[in-house]
Parts: C-alpha cells; sequence; structure tokens
C-alpha cells in the first residue's frame, strides 16, 4: 500500500508547506500549522456545466418585498440592517459561552412563528440536549426542524427533503464533507463546506446563518477567506461573567456596518435593550468621583451615553503606565500630549488609565473631550458636574472641533435627565427645540471651567 502524502496547512491564512515550520511565513502566526493528507489531482477533464441563466438588464431586475423579513428581534434587524434577506449567507461569531446558540435558536423561534419553514443543524449537540434549551427558552414551533449532523452532503439530501426557508448551521467547525479528507475544523474543511452553503443559499434562495468560532485573539477561527466569501459578518460580543451583549457587524454587504445591538442575559435568555443608555448607566451613582465623566457617543443610527473613568495616581515605575480599556490606546496617548503641551499638567511621572464602563469600544474622535476631562479632573481632584454631558473631539492645538449627528447626542442626553452639555462652538447651529443647558466651548480649558460641579 503506498505511503500517504501530507502537508502542513496554516489555519489562519491557509499557507501550505511540505514540512513543520512553527511560524507562518505568510501570515507570522505561530505554532497555527497542522498536518493534513494531501488529494491527489486527478488527470480526467473536469465536467463543464454551463449555466443557462439568462443575462438581464439592472433595470429589468424586479425587487419582491419580501426579499427581507424581521428576525423578531429589533436589535437583531437593526445590525443586518432592517432584516435577513432571502438567500443570504450570514456568519455569527463569538467567544465560547457567550449565548451565540441561545442567540439563533430565540430568532429561529420567532421566525418559525410567523409561518417560515426552517432547518436548525446541531453540529454540536444531540437533538435532546437543544430541545432542553428550547423548553427553557420557551421556543416551541412545528416549522422549526432539528438535525443533529455533522455531515454536510446528509445536510444536503435533508434541504432536498424539507425545503426549508431558513438555514442554521451551528457550527461551521463542526462540519465536514466526504469530499475532503482532512478533518473537520481545517481550513480545507471550512473553506469547502462554507462553498457549498454559498451555493445551496443563491441557488436555492435559502438563507442560510452558520455559527463559528473565534480564537484567543478574538478573530473567527479558519482562513481569513471565510469572512470574504459570506454577505454579512456579525460578532457577539461580552464579557460572560456579566449580562450585557453587545452584537456588532464588521460586513454587511445589504446594511451599514456602524449599527450595534445590545442585549441582556436573563434567565430565560435574551432579552432586548431598547434604551442602552440607561443600562451602561444604571449603576452611577450621584456621589460621583473624580474622573468619571459622561459622554454622548454615536453608533450607527443610535446615540449612546456612557460613562469614562480615568485614575491618575504617582507612577512606581521608570515609565508611567498608560492603560486603555474600551478606547484605543493612541488615542489616549495623543489626548495626554494634549494637557500636558496645552494645560500644563504633569503627567510624565503618574500612572493614567482610562476605562469605559459597560465593556463598550469606542473609536470615534467625538469622545475626546470626555477622556480629557476625566484625567484632567482626576489629577486636580475636582468632580465633574454629575448632571453635565460632554461631547467634542479635541485637535492637537486645544481646540475643541465639531462632531456628527450633535443634536441627536444632545436629545439622548436631555432624555435621561442631564440639565448641562457642553458641545463644540465651531458646530453649526443647533436645529431643535432642548431643554438643556447648552455650553459652547472653543479650547479645552474652556470645557475644564464650565464642567466642574458647583457644589
Amino acid at each position: 500500500m503506498a505511503k500517504l502524502k501530507t502537508k502542513w496547512v496554516c489555519q489562519n491564512c491557509g499557507y501550505e508547506t511540505a514540512k513543520y515550520i512553527g511560524r507562518c511565513p505568510d501570515c507570522g502566526s505561530w505554532g497555527t500549522l497542522t498536518e493534513e493528507i494531501e488529494v491527489k489531482q486527478t488527470t480526467q477533464k473536469p465536467t463543464v456545466v454551463i449555466d443557462d441563466t439568462p443575462v438581464c438588464l439592472i433595470n429589468e431586475i424586479e425587487i419582491k418585498e419580501s426579499i427581507k423579513f424581521s428576525t423578531g428581534f429589533e436589535e437583531l434587524d437593526r445590525v443586518l440592517g432592517s432584516g435577513l434577506v432571502q438567500g443570504s449567507l450570514v456568519l455569527l461569531a463569538g467567544d465560547p459561552g457567550i449565548g451565540k446558540s441561545t442567540l439563533i435558536l430565540q430568532t429561529a423561534g420567532n421566525i418559525c412563528k410567523k409561518g417560515k419553514k426552517l432547518l436548525y443543524v446541531c453540529a454540536e449537540e444531540s437533538g435532546s440536549q437543544v430541545k432542553l434549551r428550547a423548553q427553557r427558552l420557551n421556543v416551541n414551533s412545528d416549522n422549526l426542524y432539528v438535525y443533529s449532523q455533522t455531515n454536510l452532503e446528509s445536510v444536503i439530501a435533508q434541504i432536498d427533503n424539507i425545503k426549508p426557508e431558513i438555514l442554521v448551521i451551528d457550527s461551521i467547525q463542526s462540519i465536514y464533507t466526504s469530499n475532503i479528507t482532512s478533518s473537520s475544523g481545517s481550513v480545507s474543511q471550512i473553506r469547502e463546506c462554507t462553498n457549498s452553503l454559498m451555493d445551496i443559499a443563491k441557488n436555492k434562495n435559502i438563507t442560510v446563518i452558520i455559527i463559528g468560532h473565534v480564537t484567543k485573539d478574538g478573530n473567527i477561527a479558519g482562513p481569513k477567506v471565510l469572512e470574504h466569501m459570506v454577505d454579512t459578518v456579525i460578532y457577539f460580543e461580552g464579557d460572560k461573567y456579566k449580562s450585557q451583549r453587545l452584537l456588532r457587524s464588521i460586513k454587511n454587504r445589504f446594511g451599514s456596518t456602524n449599527e450595534i445591538g445590545v442585549f441582556n442575559m436573563a434567565e430565560n435568555g435574551l432579552e432586548e435593550v431598547t434604551n442602552p443608555s440607561e443600562l451602561f448607566m444604571k449603576e452611577r451613582t450621584d456621589n460621583a468621583a473624580p474622573g468619571s465623566v459622561i459622554i454622548a457617543t454615536n453608533e450607527g443610527t443610535r446615540a449612546l451615553l456612557v460613562e469614562v473613568q480615568a485614575l491618575v495616581g504617582a507612577t512606581s515605575y521608570p515609565s508611567p503606565r498608560r492603560v486603555s480599556t474600551g478606547t484605543e490606546f493612541n488615542r489616549l496617548l495623543q489626548i495626554i500630549a494634549v494637557l500636558e503641551k496645552r494645560i500644563g499638567l504633569n503627567l510624565s511621572k503618574h500612572d493614567v488609565y482610562v476605562n469605559v464602563t459597560g465593556g463598550i469600544e469606542i473609536d470615534e474622535p467625538a469622545a475626546d473631550l470626555g477622556i480629557a476631562l476625566a484625567i484632567a479632573t482626576c489629577y486636580r481632584d475636582v468632580i465633574v458636574d454629575p448632571n453635565c454631558v460632554i461631547i467634542g473631539e479635541i485637535s492637537l492645538s486645544g481646540e475643541i472641533r465639531n462632531v456628527s449627528n450633535l443634536e441627536k447626542r444632545i436629545y439622548e442626553a436631555q432624555k435621561l435627565g442631564f440639565k448641562k452639555a457642553i458641545v463644540p462652538k465651531q458646530n453649526k447651529k443647533l436645529q431643535g427645540n432642548f431643554d438643556i443647558q447648552i455650553i459652547e466651548v472653543a479650547r479645552l480649558m474652556e470645557a475644564i471651567s464650565a464642567c466642574v460641579s458647583k457644589k
């Protein structure tokens, strides 16, 4: 019997080599090469299949009204772009235990209540295990089919038999095809299975939702080409020891990638949070401490109010520490440099820690002023007015630059009972009637003087 020929394949980028090496020369990852059996290519010419689909002008294509349908979750619909698109391929990724299967099973129950037929392929659990979770989540429908299988060819046979409108694969790392000799979860298996599922979605007009695992670095396990093949990539984020969950889209061919959905993990499953600002600020007390400010950030079409905390203390290290949680590290260094040069704060001998509460990530420049005021007030040991919300971008010269969607941010602050808002003076005239004091500032020093509590 001839010896099987093997190759080493990087599980991160798909790079192939004849022998094992510790570091992938293509993507630079360490320890990601695994051994796979190499399949010999046949000399027989492949059969050419000619598609007889007619060519048509874009103006002649008709869009049906039912091409989009709701998932039953407004937060999920917002992230997807007002719902699932018929015939699309959606990838949901997240850390183990974060609630991916719970979210999809609840979504499946909502969709089936509207009369749509759904096939749930549970490759990591048995049917009885899925039933137990469905009972806890109060999911019960005659249109929800559960199939415990890992072989893709068997799944395709059931698709032809049941003819579902939605297909769920949980998870793509556990599915394998018999056409590939490597084990499930390898680069070749993930790529081939996803390609087959994409053909099912486009040719049979079935909406396919696949669940994917992430690595310890937060990236989707498998080749990067997986994200390029699907129509939508959604990350389910959050601390598994806390109840808050964030749904964020990083790729969406049918909507915006700036939207986020907020959920709360309760005893009976995931619950939507219609007002995330109240969730992020419910633990805030009236006795605010130095270094605590409220900022108004913008995520897609919604404004969010979150708390930014800063801690400044004398360092015991040769080089002071700079720690940032929830905001970009380089942005923090830039704000510290502006405070030292334009305000005169001596932070070179102090450690600076900045944290955004609620587990949310802020990457827009409109949070600059809030971060700067949190650091400055903690350094001076003064308290920011707890009824004040901070909005503005800081330039290197210390000027406060204008921000987008300012009216929407102010309305959100007004709705939650804030009495004062510090905004950039460079912004155009505000449109609308506000029952909140608007303080326009042009320089960083003006903002510091305006935000300090008079109590």
